[in-house]
């Protein structure tokens, strides 16, 4: 089936201008202007006689935001992530959903080494210092931090994001060794790496990064347990998902000193924080800033935008999750 007529769609935040122009030359939209996300109500209400929505990985879009619904027939998502959204309920009311993978590889990537630098050399501390006034000059003991070159990383999850990181670190001369579903024997020719168990992986690297999904089998995947078998300078680098640390574990093993530090992009409970982790000299802090840059975004939104006008056509989008949609209308 085709559709041809303008549609009502919903943006539960504002994208870059790229991507609105193109939605607004089809259908008609219509944008919450918040800074904070919308609330689950908030987007029930909205999504009433909508269409088209074009939601975040923020947005809860569960069965009630289905039931509330009735005219919805397309879903874009603007990230690569899609755990917010019921698939199973989506792919039952024939409704397909896409997202927006790839494009952000590359900036997840620079984003990932930029707190590895940043937490084994104390970038924030030292920014603060000086800031502080606290800065009495060089000295030999002040602010001490690791270096990185000549290191062992651990990767876990060997995606295209993992793999852009080790690519990275064969500037620094590093041993990468890596944890995955499977072995990927073309990355490991490419990048000189090693496929190991977690265990192994834990007890030996220096800089441990994720870059897995979240699943059932991720769901708090570095806990009390792991955390406890990696070295004591080791560093934890999260840019993935923050459930697939148990942050209060977390939290206890750098009150402790059970690991040098870590750095995290994204929380187990976000925007909050797990109490006791923002007061940690040893952790540094990023808002879920993976694919900030002005190229990466705008890439998104013009992917999300294609995606959502070719499914209200009722065509398959280029990144379609759930393509079986389109073979049962056929």
């Amino acid at each position: 089936m085709r559709y041809r007529l303008m549609a009502k769609v919903y943006l539960t935040r504002r994208i870059p201008e790229d991507g609105i122009k193109l939605l607004e030359e089809r259908h008609e939209i219509e944008i919450y202007e918040g800074d904070a996300p919308p609330s689950k109500e908030e987007i029930i209400e909205k999504v009433r006689d909508k269409e088209g929505l074009l939601c975040l990985l923020t947005d809860p879009i569960d069965k009630d935001v289905f039931n509330a619904a009735p005219k919805l027939r397309a879903i874009s998502t603007y990230a690569v992530g899609y755990d917010n959204i019921d698939m199973e309920e989506a792919t039952r009311r024939k409704i397909p959903v896409s997202n927006t993978p790839g494009v952000l590889t590359e900036t997840t990537a620079d984003l990932t080494w930029a707190l590895i630098m940043a937490i084994a050399r104390r970038i924030v501390e030292g920014d603060r210092m000086v800031r502080e006034g606290k800065f009495k000059g060089w000295g030999p003991m002040v602010l001490l931090g690791n270096d990185v070159y000549g290191k062992t990383l651990g990767i876990i999850g060997a995606g295209r994001i993992g793999q852009a990181v080790a690519r990275r670190a064969k500037g620094f001369n590093m041993r990468i060794i890596y944890t995955s579903r499977e072995r990927k024997s073309d990355f490991e020719r490419e990048c000189n790496a090693k496929f190991v168990g977690l265990d192994e992986l834990l007890k030996e690297s220096d800089y441990i990064t994720l870059h897995v999904p979240l699943t059932e089998e991720t769901y708090h995947l570095i806990g009390e347990k792991e955390l406890k078998m990696m070295k004591n300078s080791a560093y934890l680098i999260n840019t993935a998902r923050g459930k697939c640390i148990d942050e209060k574990a977390l939290v206890e093993a750098l009150k402790n000193k059970d690991i040098a530090g870590a750095a995290l992009d994204v929380f187990e409970n976000e925007p909050l924080l797990t109490p006791g982790l923002a007061e940690l000299d040893n952790v540094v802090l990023a808002p879920h800033a993976g694919s900030a840059s002005i190229e990466t975004r705008t890439k998104m939104a013009v992917i999300a935008a294609k995606n959502l006008i070719d499914s209200l056509d009722g065509k398959m989008p280029q990144y379609c999750l759930n393509p079986e949609v389109f073979e049962k209308q056929r």
